[in-house]
């Protein structure tokens, strides 16, 4: 009996799809630590590389940079094998996306037909879509299934962002230190870039691939988009806010959308001490207060930073607080585990505003309420809030305190001058031009004393102010929040307020050792909570000796 002779171009071909599989593990792959590594690992980084003039500096936390801005040039992994290269001091900067290349159109139909069969013999099929794609590939390579050629984890990367993933956005929702992705029509991504403000990517596309994925995201989670249907609001999975504006007749540019990242860890107090933005005694002074239970308004023109700066200040809140957040846009990220968070609903169904949403809090009992902007009647209901007991943070856009109490004593606000007392502390924050850098910085923080109904003026006293020359935030020397307000909390008198001075300077120093050794939002909140648990003085001695303040003996 004579048997077939082995086709040993096949063999070796499949020995070598074997190995090859183990390799489509690259898009799981980590943050490579150095770029020697990363360029090992991704050798299209290396060809994007090798066609630049001058090489970026290469940084895996963004954190630990100080003093971006203009003339940056610093190249970060993202994970799953994609790089994002910024490049500034231009017109625009620019926002540079390298990720694995896409394969000829025909392998990615081979690959989903394969699959398809594979899927068609199945019974059940449960579980999360990547994965459970992903297996079915490696199986279809390993039995020789598909007979396409290339860097399988390539293949991979683009079939899975096609079928489960989002398209050619992927890599811009895997970047945490966006805040903003948006299109105005067929053409170039735009990005706002937490550090580096307004970016224009280099990842193109045309209207009529822009209005495929539109369609398929919004079918995707369920809603209908159509020429009359064609404003829609998503909530992504990650908590991001996906707005879409279809249509050629009400947007003449083409279909757009804007995208509303929600950071899976947000810039951390730690983090704006380290680059300048306010001062660890200014930080130490607010943990204290908040700390307490105080009523906190984040103000400045657009693009200062006040919900960074809000978000960063609410790790300072007690761990075990109940929390209600109430925004039009999900940007507030908190680690406390008891966090009500609740957003508005204007576009689909019955409306449910800012004012349905701050009255129901009142209802909630909660220890803090933080709205993520006020601009219109819900500020009434925030002063209600605060005059029965519920601490009140929020943002408003309001360049100073005059204009501060203007607009919440005018339309649409229209809070009684007499009320406004009631906020104890107004924060201020700029966004300005130092040398060739854009900073951003608190510029003043005012305690609210009480309202003068004779000359009709709120009375104020700022404790920390900011001197641009110096680059540098200055204490007054005072307090009457820490008088009035820390010292009966914690039934103590005025004969402890130097005490009190000197836990705050203990807070301080921990504040700067995280600022310039683990600035990360998850190493601040551990922190917190070993300062609830064991003590100021107990978490000031181990950051003395040069130990991690939330490590346990």
């Amino acid at each position: 009996m004579r048997f077939p002779r082995p086709d040993l171009k096949r063999l070796l071909r499949l020995r070598k799809r074997r190995v090859e599989v183990a390799e489509v593990e690259l898009l799981k792959m980590g943050k490579p630590e150095t770029l020697e590594e990363a360029v090992h690992q991704s050798p299209y980084l290396a060809e994007y590389l090798d066609g630049l003039d001058e090489k970026p500096k290469y940084t895996v936390d963004l954190g630990y940079e100080v003093g971006v801005g203009e003339g940056d040039n610093l190249l970060y992994p993202v994970g799953e094998g994609i790089y994002v290269h910024i490049e500034t001091g231009g017109e625009v900067g620019r926002y540079n996306v390298i990720e694995p290349p896409k394969p000829d159109p025909g392998i990615l139909e081979e690959v989903e037909a394969a699959i398809a069969m594979m899927i068609a013999g199945m019974e059940d099929v449960e579980g999360d879509r990547a994965e459970i794609l992903t297996n079915l590939f490696k199986e279809a390579v390993r039995k020789g299934r598909l007979k396409a050629e290339g860097d399988l984890g390539c293949i991979l990367y683009h079939f899975l962002r096609e079928k489960v993933g989002h398209g050619f956005l992927d890599p811009f929702l895997l970047d945490d230190w966006l805040e903003d992705i948006s299109i105005p029509g067929g053409g170039r991504i735009f990005v706002y870039h937490k550090l580096f403000g307004y970016l224009e990517t280099n990842v193109q596309v045309d209207h009529e691939e822009v209005d495929k994925l539109l369609r398929s995201i919004a079918e995707r989670y369920g809603k209908i988009l159509s020429f009359s249907n064609p404003i829609v609001d998503i909530h992504l999975p990650d908590g991001s806010r996906f707005n879409i504006v279809f249509g050629e007749d009400i947007s003449l540019r083409g279909s757009n959308f804007t995208i509303r990242k929600f950071s899976r860890e947000p810039i951390s107090v730690a983090h704006l001490v380290r680059w300048g933005t306010l001062s660890a005694e200014m930080a130490a002074y607010m943990w204290t207060l908040l700390d307490t239970g105080v009523s906190c308004f984040i103000c400045g023109e657009t693009a200062s930073g006040k919900t960074t700066t809000l978000n960063a200040l609410t790790a300072f809140i007690k761990p075990n607080s109940k929390i209600v957040s109430i925004e039009e846009t999900p940007e507030v990220n908190i680690p406390h585990k008891n966090w009500v968070r609740e957003v508005t609903r204007l576009h689909t169904g019955s409306p449910v505003t800012m004012f349905d949403l701050v009255k129901a809090a009142l209802r909630q009992r909660p220890d803090y309420i933080i709205i993520g902007e006020i601009r219109g009647e819900e500020g009434r209901i925030a002063f209600q809030a605060i005059e029965t007991g519920h601490p009140v943070l929020s943002t408003m856009h309001a360049g100073n305190l005059g204009q501060l109490f203007q607009r919440l004593t005018s339309d649409p606000i229209r809070v009684p001058k007499s009320h406004v007392d009631s906020l104890d502390l107004a924060i201020f924050q700029a966004r300005m031009e130092r040398g060739r850098k854009f900073i951003r910085r608190v510029t003043s923080v005012n305690e609210i004393i009480g309202f003068n109904s004779e000359d009709g003026q709120l009375n104020y006293m700022p404790s920390f102010t900011y001197d641009f020359d110096a680059d540098e935030h200055r204490y007054t020397g005072s307090s009457f929040l820490l008088e009035a307000k820390v010292l009966p909390f914690r039934g103590l008198g005025l004969e402890d307020l130097e005490s009190l001075y000197e836990e705050i300077r203990m807070r301080a120093e921990v504040i700067r050792w995280l600022a310039e050794r683990s600035p990360s939002y998850a190493s601040v909140w551990r922190t917190v909570i070993e300062v609830d648990n064991r003590g100021v003085e107990w978490v000031y001695e181990r950051v003395r000796r040069g130990l991690e303040p939330w490590a346990g003996d």
